[in-house]
């Protein structure tokens, strides 16, 4: 019986130089100075009772969680409120790998979280990643690395010229990621347990739904 190939990790410095890409950090680009110039987030009565009882239990707590309870304790509340959930015409989908051959090149990477159009668990049409780890880096790769080969993986497989959005999550640290042709940028990093920068993570995500909903899925409408 054939083996299975060993998964490769890529560092984020070996992708750049093997895919020969652009790395700017801050708003440099169209697309990241429109995603950040999100309108302030208006929560409702139920979203302010979740946001008032998740962010002190992340200001005590945060430092001192692994993967599985910044996962369960606070991204998980998070998301909703940023509005980033299945609907009709795309899904929500969690712990996928994902794989696809870019420039000769086999990449598989596990997301752990992805908005993709898909039927039932197959995802098709990728448009949303995220990476997240408790604080300290993964032994199985760095997180923007696995951000990064999870973009470039969409973006082979939807061969639609249009950008791919992400974010990378360590512990507090929020980054948003853009990647399209040979240059993904990141933005600043946003603190989670700043009650501001947390208003603006919500901001952020709900600001990518108006951009899915009314540009990246025009082509399968």
């Amino acid at each position: 019986m054939a083996k299975t190939p060993k998964k490769v990790y890529y560092s984020e410095a070996e992708l750049i130089k093997l895919f020969a890409l652009k790395r700017i950090k801050g708003r440099q680009t169209p697309e990241m100075e429109r995603w950040l110039s999100a309108p302030a987030a208006v929560l409702d009565v139920v979203e302010q009772g979740i946001f008032d009882r998740i962010l002190p239990l992340a200001i005590r707590d945060i430092d001192g969680w692994n993967e599985e309870d910044l996962k369960m304790q606070f991204i998980s509340q998070v998301l909703p409120l940023g509005q980033m959930n299945s609907n009709g015409r795309y899904k929500a989908f969690y712990e996928k790998t994902i794989s696809g051959v870019v420039e000769g090149t086999p990449l598989t990477t596990k997301t752990d979280f992805m908005l993709a159009t898909g039927i039932l668990n197959k995802p098709e049409s990728p448009y949303f990643h995220f990476h997240e780890y408790k604080p300290q880096i993964n032994p199985s790769g760095e997180p923007m690395a696995q951000l990064l080969e999870a973009m470039l993986i969409a973006q082979e497989n939807n061969k639609n010229g249009k950008p791919i959005y992400g974010a990378e999550i360590v512990g507090k640290q929020w980054s948003f990621v853009t990647l399209l042709g040979k240059t993904y940028c990141i933005s600043k990093t946003f603190i989670s347990t700043d009650k501001d920068n947390l208003l603006a993570i919500i901001a952020i995500l709900r600001h990518f739904i108006h951009i899915l909903e009314t540009e990246l899925l025009d082509d399968i409408l």
